[in-house]
């Protein structure tokens, strides 16, 4: 019976790798389109990049150990076994490499993504780089944010400048849950919560931020594709949680301005128009 056990233990690293592969082939029924989202982002590459090397450096030692398990059930089956047990109190060696090699993999993972974590969350996009002609100093110019998003259960508002190009002036254009962007282009975003927490997750463009209430954060990214996606709240916020979804509409520069145009031009009718008590 130990041995049959150590069978069932062998089809976990099998049928784990097996569905990771079957997931990962183009048209793969049943599994098909359960890997990664379209990718519409410049810089989407460097996330999937990131995640196939720890995907490949887990599942090798994923395999490796659960292979050792089944060859340590199998070879030590108390029923086919006649050897008596032997007890051991522990080997300082073989701790310290079980201590040091998962010490120098995490170590080197860190490093290996710090330049995928410098352009995601330290590399803000700027419009000069200042008196000094060097990027990443503190006179560069900032690129100003495009729009405003604040999460709140369980929407996602949106908040564009108006006229004055100023956001968080009177003349801004107002929104729910259908961000429009400009494709190829440096776009800057803002991000406030209402409420609790929540993570603005933009999966086409491989970017996820937390949104923590009282905090002011910014994201960036440059679509360089036409197109609708999703977006999706990926922190559980409450009952409502699920519903929690928007629209990303990337569009042509032209197409967006008639858009944000029309928003405004929409607003401001809504706004000044005669009230049904003022007639």
């Amino acid at each position: 019976m130990g041995r049959f056990w150590s069978l069932l233990f062998l089809l976990v690293p099998i049928l784990g790798a097996g569905l990771f592969v079957v997931a990962a082939l183009p048209n793969s029924a049943p599994l098909y389109d359960h890997w990664f989202p379209e990718d519409v982002s410049r810089d989407g590459f460097i996330i999937d990049n990131l995640f196939n090397f720890i995907l490949y450096l887990t599942g090798v030692i994923f395999i490796a150990t659960g292979f050792l398990l089944f060859w340590f059930l199998w070879k030590y089956d108390a029923a086919k076994n006649t050897e008596p047990v032997k007890f051991i109190h522990g080997s300082h060696t073989l701790e310290i490499i079980w201590s040091i090699l998962p010490a120098v993999t995490l170590l080197f993972i860190a490093i290996y993504q710090m330049d995928a974590w410098a352009a995601a969350k330290m590399r803000r996009p700027v419009i000069s780089a200042g008196a000094d002609g060097v990027e990443g100093t503190s006179d560069d110019q900032l690129k100003p944010p495009l729009v405003e998003i604040t999460g709140r259960q369980f929407e996602w508002r949106l908040r564009y400048a108006g006229a004055d190009q100023k956001i968080g002036t009177p003349d801004d254009v107002h929104g729910v849950n259908e961000l429009h962007i400009p494709v190829d282009e440096d776009i800057v975003v803002t991000l406030k919560g209402e409420d609790v927490l929540h993570s603005f997750f933009l999966p086409n463009l491989r970017l996820k931020q937390d949104i923590v209430p009282g905090m002011k954060q910014f994201i960036w990214f440059r679509a360089t594709r036409t197109g609708a996606y999703d977006i999706v709240c990926a922190e559980l916020c409450g009952w409502g949680h699920y519903k929690m979804r928007g629209r990303l509409v990337i569009e042509s520069r032209e197409d967006f301005d008639r858009w944000l145009q029309a928003e405004r031009d929409e607003q401001n009718r809504v706004q000044y128009s005669p009230s049904e008590t003022d007639e």
